[in-house]
């Protein structure tokens, strides 16, 4: 027997039959002796409604009350397949975020988790109850419901986890698990059964949409082993897969996977936007004037490069920051062009990030070379490069997006199965 935490995103409770659906999944881990937690997001559509609803009734809302109104949908949710469970003669009761209690810091709309005190959750699961709970939310010091922004019911799942030592942390979604790359573009891109904490942190932050940041974050910090799983796999399915574990993806420990890929995966992420700030003095503080005001302005900076000119008096700075934040990027940098003192600026929205993840890398030469020249060889200009352990990025034109996923997925052999 197992302890299990289940998660439905919302298009896996789109509706009540979606709902009915994810019952079954329950009640299959329930009658395999299994103690279950699930955790449950708003349906399909209801977030974007509560949110719009906050703008019409006030632009400049308070963000607890936001809270308080967007909190709802997963409570709703959560009610719902209590009720389904007990109609299939599974004893369960629904949990908010405040009940567990799931405790953040005060930053409605995006808040952060301090901690959870699983005790009286644990003792439901012991008895048999199947706890349903409204994931996106906790509670404030404050005593008020705080949400943890867009994405965060995969967050709530892991933090819950780890606060019930939760064998293991399943998410259940609308793909079967973590491909090679994105099988839109490339169809012959895999379904890997197994990926490192630190892959998927990369290919998380670097563009791939299965699973949220915060949560491969926590997973990684407290040891959560997490399986990316479809939710449209009929209920009755098979649920021993290659290797005796089930269907999907495990994201794990790097000891767990015993013959490690030299690359992992390509992800991409459109999401970029270049600035470029030309014959800038290179002389102390410059790096701090540029980049301080960006900070203070809560706009995120990325890839950064740094060309100084042959004379060693000025240099020119290239970075990324998010396409939403751009035009707001171009006005800081302008207002404190005194401080910075640049002779140009430039920038382009037309870009994209595609990296290549694995923690093979760190063992073998000679894989950012490849890369290198394969994109050269199909045309492909590199504007700016960034590097890790374990990963390459690099920022070229959008109109190249899908030539280079498919010749990088290519030359690292990824279409291989």
């Amino acid at each position: 027997m197992a302890r299990i935490v289940m998660k439905f995103g919302g298009t896996s409770v789109a509706n009540i039959e979606r709902i009915q659906n994810v019952a079954l999944h329950v009640k299959r881990e329930v009658e395999a002796g299994h103690e279950v937690a699930v955790v449950v997001s708003a349906m399909a559509g209801v977030t974007n409604q509560l949110v719009a609803w906050c703008k019409e009734a006030m632009p400049n809302y308070a963000t607890s009350e936001y809270d308080a109104v967007v909190s709802s949908g997963e409570q709703v949710t959560s009610g719902l397949l209590a009720i389904a469970l007990n109609n299939l003669g599974i004893k369960a009761r629904s949990y908010q975020g405040w009940q567990i209690p799931l405790r953040t810091d005060s930053t409605h709309g995006s808040a952060r988790i301090q901690g959870i005190e699983g005790d009286a959750l644990s003792k439901d699961l012991s008895s048999g109850t199947v706890a349903c709970i409204a994931g996106f939310q906790g509670v404030s010091p404050e005593g008020r419901i705080a949400t943890l922004g867009r994405g965060g019911s995969d967050t709530s799942a892991v933090a819950i986890a780890a606060g019930i030592k939760a064998d293991r942390c399943d998410i259940y979604t609308d793909v079967d698990g973590v491909y090679t790359t994105d099988p839109r573009i490339v169809p012959k891109a895999r379904r890997l059964p197994r990926v490192a904490f630190e892959e998927m942190l990369e290919m998380a932050s670097l563009g791939a949409k299965v699973l949220q940041v915060r949560s491969v974050e926590l997973a990684m910090v407290h040891n959560v082993r997490v399986f990316v799983r479809s939710s449209f796999d009929a209920p009755d399915a098979p649920q021993i897969g290659p290797g005796g574990l089930p269907p999907g993806t495990l994201i794990c420990d790097e000891e767990e996977i015993v013959e490690q890929q030299v690359v992992t995966g390509i992800a991409y992420s459109k999401d970029e936007a270049q600035i470029t700030l030309r014959g800038v003095q290179d002389k102390p503080g410059v790096a701090a004037a540029v980049f301080g005001p960006l900070a203070e302005a809560h706009i995120n900076v990325d890839m950064i490069v740094q060309n100084i000119s042959d004379d060693g008096t000025t240099t020119d700075l290239t970075f990324t920051v998010p396409v939403a934040d751009y035009e707001r990027a171009m006005a800081t940098l302008r207002a404190g062009n005194g401080a910075i003192g640049y002779a140009k600026i430039d920038g382009a929205s037309d870009v994209v990030k595609v990296s290549v993840v694995g923690i093979g890398m760190r063992s073998h030469a000679g894989v950012a070379a490849k890369a290198f020249a394969a994109l050269a060889a199909n045309g492909i200009n590199i504007r700016v490069i960034a590097t890790s352990e374990i990963k390459i990025s690099v920022l070229i034109d959008t109109a190249h997006t899908e030539l280079a996923v498919r010749t990088l997925h290519s030359i690292y052999g990824l279409d291989q199965a």
